[in-house]
């Protein structure tokens, strides 16, 4: 299966169990796999065969910023069925990432979707 890959893409948002988490905008890092239904040979070096990962970057931050969520783990789905729902991507894989925790470089979350066959 070919893929697309996007790493380290960093947006805010507003995530957290806390009330007082959820009132700042805070950075997240989230790196995308998008599992795509054709072969990159399958594509006649055209665009429109594949998946703009420029505007897939442009709606992952819209997203994040869409409203404010308790859980991480909401946001990643969410990722995932838009890759899979409005890009068409045959499988999402998503991770991110958030910079809270004192004593850590991060925490975060991975979610897998695939297209309903």
């Amino acid at each position: 299966m070919n893929e697309i890959l996007v790493n380290g893409l960093r947006v805010q948002t507003r995530i957290g169990v806390p009330d007082e988490e959820r009132a700042k905008l805070q950075d997240i890092e989230i790196d995308l796999r998008i599992g795509l239904k054709k072969n990159f040979g399958e594509m006649a070096d055209a665009i429109s065969e594949t998946i703009d990962y420029a505007a897939v970057c442009e709606a992952v931050g819209e997203l994040a910023m869409l409203r404010p969520r308790a859980l991480v783990e909401t946001l990643a789905e969410e990722f995932c069925e838009m890759l899979i729902g409005r890009f068409g991507a045959d499988s999402a894989e998503v991770e991110i990432r958030k910079f809270v925790l004192p004593n850590t470089r991060s925490v975060g979350v991975r979610c897998r979707a695939a297209k309903s066959k």
